[in-house]
């Protein structure tokens, strides 16, 4: 059925997502409080106003000014008991949205300016997410948290971060994938060639960022060095044409949506990287119900003001998403996870069918 639901309402469903940073997700109460005791200056010392900082960084619509406000989530994440106390957190917020299976990803090399080394960041943040998915099922909200490790494009450690991520893989079954983040324009993936041959050698999962210009040869070239999820991906709009409201796609666009690549999308972020001009033209909806394998996912909580459930209402007022859309892009994000498969046959079976049971 059709729906109009309320962020409130879709908030008490089961969902999914696959793609979120963990330094895009900070509380501002957290960050005022770290900041407080480290001494970092912030833009303001207003929970409100710092909250509203952040969300204006994202809609300038310029892909680097959005990122330069990471400056100062990072600068708070810098010692293992702020690491930890993020992840947790993390994990707690994810859990009262609705989220029952999340893939966080973020970028170890960040977290190491104030002394720590990689494996500490990594044992912060992998023990920080064990700590809120105890604290979620403690206040009754299963949530189950995987981690994706992440190497900066800009930056030349990409290969040592891989080596990273296949150690923890090794130690931690929570560690299921290995991507590039950062600024993709000019900085290419086969410009890591000997960090993804290591992960993929290693038989550790490959998701790739690809949301700037140029899309297409961004989205072929991940590809191309295997990746098996595209992140973002919302440029392959360029080889797809809409003729009396039926889509017309190009090779690269048959070809992912006949080997059904997942494309992690996330709506409001793509508005506000400049990839798309507003969330009315957002393709997620349209190719979703052309069959290409899409979820609903939020990026940066913080930057975009955005959560799971209110991205997914927004699809529903805008597009006119049914109940059983939003559990099949529920699903499509279990499905399409890099986790392992009999809890995310769970899931979906025991989780997420059953929470959408009543409105189907």
């Amino acid at each position: 059925m059709t729906i109009a639901a309320s962020v409130d309402e879709i908030r008490t469903r089961p969902k999914s997502l696959l793609h979120d940073h963990l330094d895009g997700g900070l509380r501002p109460a957290t960050i005022l409080a770290i900041a407080d005791d480290i001494g970092h200056e912030l833009p303001s010392t207003d929970e409100a106003e710092l909250s509203e900082w952040f969300v204006r960084g994202a809609n300038t619509l310029d892909i680097l000014q959005y990122l330069a406000t990471f400056e100062h989530t990072i600068a708070v994440m810098q010692t293992a008991d702020h690491c930890h106390r993020v992840a947790r957190e993390a994990v707690v917020d994810l859990a009262a949205d609705g989220v029952v299976y999340a893939e966080v990803r973020f970028a170890p090399e960040n977290h190491v300016l104030g002394g720590l080394d990689l494996d500490s960041v990594m044992e912060a943040v992998q023990d920080g997410f064990r700590a809120g998915m105890s604290e979620a099922e403690h206040a009754g909200r299963s949530i189950v948290v995987n981690t994706i490790v992440c190497a900066m494009r800009q930056a030349d450690v990409s290969a040592e971060i891989a080596e990273v991520a296949l150690r923890w893989r090794d130690r931690d079954s929570r560690v299921v994938a290995f991507d590039l983040a950062g600024p993709e324009t000019g900085f290419p993936p086969m410009e890591h060639k000997a960090a993804i041959d290591s992960v993929r050698a290693g038989h550790l999962h490959l998701t790739l960022h690809a949301s700037e210009p140029p899309g297409l040869d961004l989205i072929a070239q991940s590809l191309s060095c295997g990746a098996e999820r595209i992140g973002h991906g919302v440029r392959l709009y360029d080889d797809i044409e809409s003729v009396d409201g039926e889509l017309r796609l190009g090779t690269l666009a048959k070809f992912v949506l006949d080997s059904q690549v997942p494309l992690e999308m996330a709506p409001s972020c793509h508005v506000h990287v400049g990839a798309v001009p507003n969330f009315e033209s957002h393709p997620l909806v349209a190719w979703h119900r052309h069959g290409f394998n899409v979820s609903v996912n939020t990026d940066n909580r913080l930057m975009s003001g955005v959560s799971v459930s209110s991205e997914m209402a927004k699809l529903a007022a805008v597009f006119g998403l049914t109940w059983g859309e939003i559990e099949a892009l529920s699903i499509a994000g279990v499905e399409s996870g890099f986790g392992d498969l009999h809890e995310r046959r769970r899931i979906v079976d025991e989780v997420v069918r059953p929470g959408y049971a009543d409105v189907r």
